[in-house]
Protein backbone atom coordinates (compact mmCIF):
# COMPACT_ATOMS: atom_id res chain seq x y z
CA UNK A 1 0.00 0.00 0.00
CA UNK A 2 1.45 3.48 -1.01
CA UNK A 3 1.11 6.11 1.39
CA UNK A 4 1.67 9.84 1.56
CA UNK A 5 3.58 12.24 3.79
CA UNK A 6 1.03 13.91 5.53
CA UNK A 7 1.49 17.84 5.35
CA UNK A 8 -0.05 19.84 8.06
CA UNK A 9 0.50 23.03 5.95
CA UNK A 10 -2.10 21.53 3.22
CA UNK A 11 -5.10 21.51 5.64
CA UNK A 12 -4.27 24.56 6.90
CA UNK A 13 -6.37 26.43 4.00
CA UNK A 14 -8.53 29.49 5.89
CA UNK A 15 -7.87 31.84 8.85
CA UNK A 16 -10.28 29.47 10.76
CA UNK A 17 -8.15 26.24 9.89
CA UNK A 18 -5.13 28.42 11.32
CA UNK A 19 -6.86 29.82 14.49
CA UNK A 20 -7.37 26.84 15.46
CA UNK A 21 -3.96 24.87 15.08
CA UNK A 22 -3.01 27.73 16.67
CA UNK A 23 -4.88 28.18 19.76
CA UNK A 24 -4.33 23.73 20.11
CA UNK A 25 -0.44 24.46 20.42
CA UNK A 26 -0.95 27.36 22.79
CA UNK A 27 -2.71 25.71 25.07
CA UNK A 28 -0.24 22.44 24.75
CA UNK A 29 2.66 24.86 25.54
CA UNK A 30 0.98 26.40 28.47
CA UNK A 31 0.53 22.98 30.15
CA UNK A 32 4.27 22.03 29.25
CA UNK A 33 5.99 25.46 29.70
CA UNK A 34 7.09 24.55 26.21
CA UNK A 35 8.19 27.87 24.23
CA UNK A 36 9.13 25.63 21.14
CA UNK A 37 5.81 24.59 20.79
CA UNK A 38 4.92 28.50 20.56
CA UNK A 39 7.65 28.58 17.88
CA UNK A 40 6.36 25.70 16.10
CA UNK A 41 3.18 26.70 15.59
CA UNK A 42 4.02 30.14 14.80
CA UNK A 43 6.41 28.68 12.21
CA UNK A 44 3.33 26.25 10.52
CA UNK A 45 0.92 29.23 10.56
CA UNK A 46 3.46 31.45 9.08
CA UNK A 47 4.35 28.57 6.50
CA UNK A 48 0.69 28.06 5.51
CA UNK A 49 -0.39 32.17 5.06
CA UNK A 50 3.01 32.34 3.39
CA UNK A 51 6.61 32.81 4.50
CA UNK A 52 7.61 35.84 2.32
CA UNK A 53 3.92 37.62 2.80
CA UNK A 54 4.55 36.92 7.13
CA UNK A 55 7.96 37.95 6.69
CA UNK A 56 7.08 41.08 4.50
CA UNK A 57 4.20 41.67 7.50
CA UNK A 58 6.47 41.59 9.92
CA UNK A 59 9.35 44.09 8.84
CA UNK A 60 11.90 41.01 9.09
CA UNK A 61 13.66 38.97 6.20
CA UNK A 62 12.46 35.66 5.04
CA UNK A 63 15.67 34.13 6.09
CA UNK A 64 15.55 35.60 9.51
CA UNK A 65 12.24 34.03 10.02
CA UNK A 66 13.05 30.83 8.59
CA UNK A 67 16.06 30.70 11.38
CA UNK A 68 13.77 32.10 14.24
CA UNK A 69 10.99 29.95 14.27
CA UNK A 70 13.25 26.89 13.49
CA UNK A 71 14.00 24.02 16.04
CA UNK A 72 17.54 25.95 16.91
CA UNK A 73 15.82 29.32 16.63
CA UNK A 74 15.77 31.95 19.66
CA UNK A 75 14.00 34.50 18.25
CA UNK A 76 13.57 37.84 20.19
CA UNK A 77 10.46 38.77 21.62
CA UNK A 78 10.05 41.92 19.55
CA UNK A 79 10.35 39.21 16.45
CA UNK A 80 7.38 36.82 18.28
CA UNK A 81 5.37 40.09 18.66
CA UNK A 82 6.07 41.10 14.89
CA UNK A 83 5.14 37.62 13.72
CA UNK A 84 2.07 36.99 15.88
CA UNK A 85 0.59 40.55 14.96
CA UNK A 86 1.57 39.82 10.96
CA UNK A 87 -0.38 36.14 11.64
CA UNK A 88 -3.26 38.42 13.46
CA UNK A 89 -2.64 37.46 16.78
CA UNK A 90 -1.39 39.78 19.75
CA UNK A 91 0.64 38.48 23.07
CA UNK A 92 -1.72 39.09 26.19
CA UNK A 93 -0.07 38.53 29.80
CA UNK A 94 -2.61 37.34 32.04
CA UNK A 95 -2.65 37.01 35.72
CA UNK A 96 -2.98 33.32 36.57
CA UNK A 97 -6.26 32.46 38.47
CA UNK A 98 -4.69 31.45 41.82
CA UNK A 99 -8.75 30.96 42.83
Amino acid sequence: MKTNKFDIIKELKTNRDIDGFISAFIKEAEESDSIEQILYALGIAAKAKGMLKTANEAGVNREQLYRSLSKKGNPSFKTIFKVAKSLGYKVIFEPISKA
